[in-house]
């Protein structure tokens, strides 16, 4: 469910990296003048909506994918996953800041969320090919990081995750490469804890998102809608 009061996101407090991520290079250099005056000024400046909470949306199962490549790759990219003893979970729209909206849902024991994305529509080039992402979470804090998140898409996160948020991206990396670089990365901090017993995948992405919004609440970045 979305939160009850409506929130979106303020362009103004974007770094023009991240600007540039989320609406493309030839939309950031229009909007960029009326940016740079209104951070000037101290205005804000309203962008897309964002959840104060995930609110995912069953799909049906079929043949996903926008052109014969794209419907490829994830495919081949399920298969990967099924190989590697991933629990496929079913498939999701997934409505919130990113345009990366459409997600297939799985679980790897003992530790490990895993989600494979990708847009059916994407609006900037590039933003809509298949990536997996790789989410563990720590049984504590002390190395000051909360989980670690691993990803092989080929886009930076934007706006940036929360610093509590171990961020890597390997971009284009093949599945068995990207879980093994995941665990290592993992192993660093200690010992992972073990995935929610009554299943509910959406809990550790949940927790995730809570995280972001934190951080994005203490650079401004969201502001009443």
């Amino acid at each position: 469910m979305l939160g009850s009061v409506p929130r979106r996101l303020n362009l103004a407090a974007l770094t023009d990296d991240e600007l540039q991520q989320l609406v493309g290079q030839d939309r950031a250099v229009t909007l960029l003048p009326d940016l740079s005056l209104a951070r000037l000024e101290g205005r804000t400046v309203p962008g897309a909506a964002v959840a104060d909470h995930l609110a995912p949306q069953a799909l049906d199962e079929r043949a996903w994918g926008a052109t014969p490549e794209q419907a490829r790759a994830i495919s081949a990219l399920h298969q990967d996953l099924l190989a590697a003893g991933a629990q496929a979970l079913g498939t999701y729209y997934l409505p919130g800041v990113s345009e990366v909206r459409h997600l297939r849902a799985y679980r790897i024991e003992p530790d490990c969320s895993a989600g494979l994305r990708w847009s059916e529509t994407p609006e900037t080039a590039g933003s809509g090919w298949p990536f997996v992402q790789l989410l563990t979470w720590l049984r504590d804090r002390a190395s000051g990081s909360a989980c670690v998140l691993t990803s092989n898409t080929r886009q930076p996160y934007a706006p940036s995750l929360s610093e509590e948020i171990d961020v890597h991206l390997h971009p284009d990396c093949p599945l068995p490469d990207l879980l093994s670089a995941h665990r290592g990365h993992v192993l660093r901090h200690g010992r992972a804890q073990k995935l929610p017993a009554d299943g509910d995948w959406t809990r550790p992405w949940q927790a995730m998102h809570a995280l972001n919004l934190t951080a994005w609440d203490r650079r401004n970045l969201i502001i009443p809608g």
